[in-house]
C-alpha cells in the first residue's frame, strides 16, 4: 500500500554509440486506485505497458512489475501483449554513486511536491534487448539512474543528462511551490575524472539565464551551460497529484552542448548526440 496521491517512479538509461534504451518504472496512486506501469523510450519511439501492482526495495535496488525486473544488477524484462513483445537482459557494473543525497537538507522538508534521487551517474552495460523484432545490442556501454516520488512534476523544469568519455552530468532547474511561496530550485552534479562538483540551491546555485534551448546557472565562480542544439523529442505521462495525467515531452537521445568552467576558464566542454533533454519551460 502506497501514500495516496502519490507517484514514485525511476528512470534506467542506457545507450551506445549508435543506439539509447531508457525504461521508466513506477507506481501512481490517485483517490482509491492504485497502478504501476513501464514507459519504454527508444531513439523514434515510445511504449507504455500497464501493470495492476509494482514491488520494490531501495537497498538494494529491486524493482518487480510481474516478470520484469530492474535492479542494480541489471534489467530483466519479458513482456508480450497484441501490440507490443519485448524480451531480454542487460548486466550492469558497480553504480558510480553521489556522495551524499542530491536533495541535500531539502531531504529532510515534509510535504515536498518532488524528490528527485541519483542512483548511478555512470556504470558499464551490457546485454541486449529486443523490442517488436528490434535488437538492442549493448556491449561496453554506458548507462545512468535516477528516480523521482511525490505528488506531481514541477510545473515548470528543465531537466538534462549526459555521459561523455570521462565526465557524466545531470542537472535540473525547476519552480519549487513552498507553501505560499514558489522558488527556482536547482539541483545538480558534474562528474569530472572522478570528481563530484555539486551545483545546487543549497549550496548558492542561482539562474543566469534561460531561454528557448538553454539554460546557464551558476555557484561562486562555477558555470554550468547546457544548450539543447537539435531535439528529437517524444510524449511521455507524468504525474498530477499521483496520476499520469500530464504529457511531457522528452528528447531521449538528442544534440547537446555542454561547458563547465571555473572562473573564466573552461573545464569540460563537449557536443553529444547521446544527451537527454527535457525542457518543459514554457
Amino acid at each position: 500500500m502506497f501514500k495516496k496521491d502519490y507517484f514514485k517512479g525511476w528512470y534506467f538509461k542506457c545507450f551506445s554509440e549508435n543506439k539509447t534504451l531508457a525504461f521508466i518504472p513506477a507506481f501512481h496512486s490517485s483517490g482509491n486506485q492504485e497502478t504501476a506501469s513501464v514507459q519504454i523510450i527508444t531513439d523514434n519511439a515510445v511504449f507504455n505497458i500497464p501493470f495492476n501492482s509494482l514491488k520494490y526495495r531501495e537497498n538494494p535496488l529491486c524493482i518487480v512489475l510481474e516478470n520484469c525486473v530492474f535492479s542494480k544488477k541489471g534489467i530483466d524484462i519479458n513482456f508480450k501483449n497484441d501490440k507490443l513483445t519485448v524480451s531480454g537482459n542487460l548486466k550492469f557494473s558497480a553504480f558510480s554513486p553521489l556522495r551524499y543525497d542530491i536533495m541535500g537538507p531539502f531531504k529532510f522538508i515534509p510535504f515536498m511536491e518532488c524528490r528527485h534521487s541519483v542512483y548511478s551517474m555512470r556504470h558499464i552495460v551490457d546485454g541486449e534487448i529486443i523490442i517488436n523484432g528490434q535488437l538492442f545490442n549493448f556491449q561496453n556501454s554506458l548507462g545512468y539512474i535516477e528516480g523521482d516520488c511525490g505528488r506531481s512534476f514541477p510545473e515548470k523544469y528543465i531537466w538534462t543528462q549526459c555521459c561523455f568519455e570521462n565526465c557524466s552530468l545531470m542537472l535540473s532547474v525547476a519552480n519549487i511551490p513552498f507553501g505560499l511561496f514558489c522558488f527556482t530550485g536547482i539541483i545538480g552534479v558534474v562528474m569530472l575524472n572522478g570528481k563530484q562538483y555539486r551545483i545546487a540551491t543549497y549550496l548558492g546555485a542561482k539562474v543566469k539565464s534561460i531561454n528557448e534551448n538553454s539554460v546557464i546557472v551558476t555557484q561562486g565562480n562555477y558555470k554550468l551551460c547546457a544548450t539543447l542544439i537539435k531535439k528529437n523529442s517524444l510524449p511521455l505521462y507524468a504525474p498530477i497529484s499521483g496520476k499520469m495525467d500530464r504529457t511531457i515531452h522528452e528528447s531521449a537521445s538528442c544534440e547537446a552542448r555542454y561547458i563547465f568552467s571555473y572562473r573564466g576558464k573552461v573545464l569540460y566542454q563537449f557536443t553529444s548526440n547521446r544527451a537527454s533533454f527535457e525542457f518543459e519551460y514554457t
